[in-house]
């Protein structure tokens, strides 16, 4: 009997995952055992699922701790105030989210991705509204650079949750485990 491989109809869906498949590990997995595959954001995002969700979340304490770094480094003012803010916000976020590098698995891994949109941006305008950008160039293009960055990784990462955390109810999250 000759059987056709199942297209699934719905982001979540259970697949089959061969063994072989099932165990890789390591930051650039993207097999379904890397977790639960995340809702698209207003149906649409990511773009294309390209960047592994354990690589995305290095990324994201890079990019908090690269932030707070440059407040650190800046002088006194509102700008340095909103970087240390927004690095402590990236990194709390960061280990609040249900993914695989995180220590507490509260906040929805769709929810953070919203986040990321909105964290960036502000990481982007911070030293346009803040003073920043007349005071230092350098730590002008270092907060661009991370908040540009993070938005583009944003928009090609296979969003994955662990747990399938949500606080919605009626979300398919938690399908079980994957593969089952």
């Amino acid at each position: 009997m000759e059987t056709t491989p199942h297209e699934p109809k719905h982001p979540r869906e259970l697949v089959h995952v061969p063994v072989s498949v099932s165990d890789r590990k390591g930051l650039l997995d993207k097999s379904a055992a890397a977790g639960i595959p995340a809702m698209p954001l207003l149906g649409k995002l990511p773009l294309r699922r390209l960047i592994p969700q354990n690589l995305h979340s290095v990324l994201d304490y890079q990019g908090a701790l690269t932030v707070a770094g440059v407040g650190l480094l800046s002088g006194p003012g509102a700008f340095r105030t909103a970087s240390l803010v927004l690095g402590g916000s990236g990194l709390g976020v960061s280990l609040l989210t249900d993914y695989r590098l995180s220590l507490f698995k509260l906040i929805p891994i769709e929810v953070h991705e919203a986040i990321d949109y909105v964290w960036s941006l502000g990481v982007i305008a911070a030293p346009f509204l803040l003073g920043g950008a007349r005071r230092s160039r350098w730590a002008t293009w270092v907060n661009v650079l991370v908040g540009a960055s993070t938005i583009v990784a944003s928009l090609f990462t296979d969003y994955r949750a662990q747990r399938g955390v949500q606080w919605v109810q009626g979300q398919p999250t938690d399908l079980g485990p994957v593969g089952g």
